[in-house]
């Protein structure tokens, strides 16, 4: 199955492990990843609060590209805030005609063309609904013993509920289960990490990274599909702390990680050593103290 690739920005910077083992998961899956040709950044989630009529011309030149480029293939975004600017862009010019007309004239300037409608899809998506049976199938390495627990943060069901509840999601929980560990049971997987708010309010950031933590305790790691969920569970574990009160811990790793892990791929492959907070269960992993030689 071909998929119109958008990486976005954090996945080239900051989250690069998120980027290279998506591709490898994916790929050992089955999927051919077409990355989009010429993409720009998405606007983040700073864009619409200075222009909004640049927060939906961002997302879509780059969705134009992909039709252009990648006709008739998804479009796959693996960072959550990107997937939501995605589907935003998407459903706001197939909504609304004269929104559509503005955004197709500033993107004649480049040759470039509205053709949807467009189908924009987060990574777990396309791994529940297109290889949820393929997973257990590449697992060679089971995850026997590990208690994950599945992070989803906000940005990939709210507003947009297209494939999971926005209040209590599981579709993470089934690939968890086929890679061979268990679930972490919890009620804070949809809670809000604080997000950008790590900048202008700290502390009310901080406040819900320790909660979160906090819950996932008695979990060897926190699986998330968001960098910016992944950098403020891991980069401020210790301010967290310092405000809670009291010593909270936890690895947070990608879930494409984890899966690689599972099918066999080293800790090294996998990239662990860039993750900064791990311990434990996971530490070892890293080390590759505890995990069988990587497939080529």
């Amino acid at each position: 199955m071909k998929y119109a690739y958008y990486p976005g920005c954090s996945l080239r910077e900051s989250a690069r492990e998120y980027d290279d083992t998506t591709r490898i998961v994916l790929e050992a899956l089955g999927a051919e990843l077409v990355e989009i040709p010429g993409w720009t950044c998405c606007g983040a989630a700073a864009v619409e609060a200075v222009d909004r009529t640049m927060a939906v011309a961002l997302p879509a030149r780059n969705l134009a590209l992909a039709g252009t480029h990648i006709p008739e293939a998804d479009v796959l975004a693996p960072c959550s805030a990107c997937y939501l600017n995605l589907l935003k862009a998407a459903r706001r010019i197939d909504d609304d005609h004269e929104l559509h007309r503005h955004i197709a004239g500033l993107l004649q300037a480049e040759g470039l063309e509205l053709a949807g409608p467009y189908r924009v899809r987060h990574l777990l998506d396309v791994l529940n609904n297109d290889f949820a049976d393929s997973v257990t199938e590449h697992v060679t390495t089971p995850l026997e013993g590990l208690r994950i627990a599945p992070y989803y943060g906000c940005q990939i069901l709210r507003p947009y509920a297209v494939f999971d509840d926005p209040e209590w999601p599981r579709s993470m929980e089934p690939v968890i289960t086929a890679m061979g560990a268990e679930i972490h049971d919890w009620a804070m997987g949809a809670h809000c990490c604080g997000a950008s708010l790590m900048v202008t309010d700290k502390e009310a950031a901080l406040s819900s990274v320790f909660s979160i933590l906090e819950a996932a305790e008695g979990a060897d790691v926190i699986a998330t599909v968001c960098p910016l969920c992944q950098m403020n569970l891991e980069m401020y574990q210790d301010e967290a702390s310092r405000l809670g009160g009291r010593r909270v811990h936890a690895s947070v790793l990608y879930l494409p990680q984890l899966m690689g892990l599972a099918f066999g791929f080293s800790g090294q492959r996998m990239q662990l050593g860039k993750n900064v907070a791990l311990s434990g269960t996971m530490a070892n992993m890293a080390a590759g103290s505890n995990r069988a030689a990587a497939p080529a």
